[in-house]
């Protein structure tokens, strides 16, 4: 598993013209800034992209040689302009961590893949793609675009979910009182890219749309429940639109100090006799080969994000 996929963490959204971006980034003026998704997709109107890539080549050559910086990650609209972006984007390449490739299906992961084969980059494919919608045939479609990836698992950060696309074929948007998983149509697929590829990827995630409160609604009542859904269900790290989210996200990939104790215990397991033993509280149970996969990544989160309260 490539190990940058637990260091994304909230994975913050830009639009690739956003010209300021780089003097935030620059100053540190982002808290809890782990990653940053520049994108010249869906937050870019399609007569604005020549002018969004020129403004984001600039700001990359900007970043260079800049101390600290945030994992980077551009999303590209398609094959064709991957291709186009690493030609174009050459000579800053070396602080580019990974390229995310957005709808993700059986139509496009086979010229995506040749092509992440042949420039040995990082990429994060996205399952968003309406062919997921069709619940006859979703696990197949999911196994074929895995065994697809397989291809190039070391050079896969994460696999993230799409939601907002996904919701779109509903003609849904999920309200901010609200989390993805009371959207009983988008929680099926994405538990089902979940099942698929957890196993084997870092899976992310999705993006929650409010970041500040309406007249009648917390935001942040919905979204720190949404992120202890996610944690609990497999997902590790998550899209973020706003400063706002980053803190909360962050927060949220800290592990609980007897959950770290558990998983240190699984790790450094010593009796030879017996495959179980209290755990760190004396409330349950450890047991080593149900439970070791588990400490391994609370093990990984705890020694990048900490433990919870320290």
């Amino acid at each position: 598993m490539n190990e940058l996929a637990y260091r994304v963490g909230g994975l913050l959204y830009m639009p690739a013209i956003q010209e300021n971006a780089v003097e935030k980034i620059k100053n540190k003026e982002i808290p809890y800034l782990t990653s940053a998704a520049f994108c010249l997709e869906d937050a870019i109107a399609d007569s604005a992209v020549e002018e969004a890539e020129i403004i984001l080549h600039n700001n990359l050559q900007k970043l260079k040689n800049t101390e600290g910086l945030p994992n980077i990650f551009i999303r590209v609209r398609n094959p064709r302009h991957l291709k186009h972006i690493l030609d174009i984007y050459s000579d800053v390449r070396e602080i580019i961590n990974g390229y995310i490739l957005p709808k993700f299906d059986e139509l496009v992961a086979d010229e995506y893949l040749d092509i992440a084969k042949k420039e040995k980059i990082n990429i994060m494919p996205i399952m968003e793609s309406p062919v997921l919608a069709d619940s006859l045939h979703r696990n197949r479609i999911l196994y074929d675009l895995k065994k697809k990836i397989n291809s190039v698992s070391e050079q896969v950060v994460n696999i993230r979910v799409g939601c907002n696309d996904l919701s779109r074929i509903y003609s849904l948007k999920c309200p901010i009182n609200y989390t993805v998983y009371d959207l009983a149509v988008i929680r099926d697929i994405i538990i089902d890219i979940l099942a698929v590829f957890s196993k084997d990827y870092v899976v992310s995630g999705a993006v929650f749309n409010y970041f500040a409160d309406s007249k009648k609604y917390k935001w942040l009542k919905s979204f720190q429940k949404e992120l202890e859904l996610d944690s609990i269900n497999g997902f590790v790290g998550k899209t973020a639109i706003h400063p706002n989210q980053l803190p909360y996200i962050y927060e949220s990939l800290c592990v609980d100090k007897d959950d770290y104790l558990n998983a240190e215990k699984l790790i450094n397991w010593q009796n030879e006799k017996k495959g179980v033993s209290l755990n760190s509280d004396g409330t349950g149970m450890n047991e080593l080969k149900c439970h070791l996969n588990w400490a391994k990544k609370i093990y990984k989160l705890g020694n990048i994000y900490g433990i919870k309260g320290e």
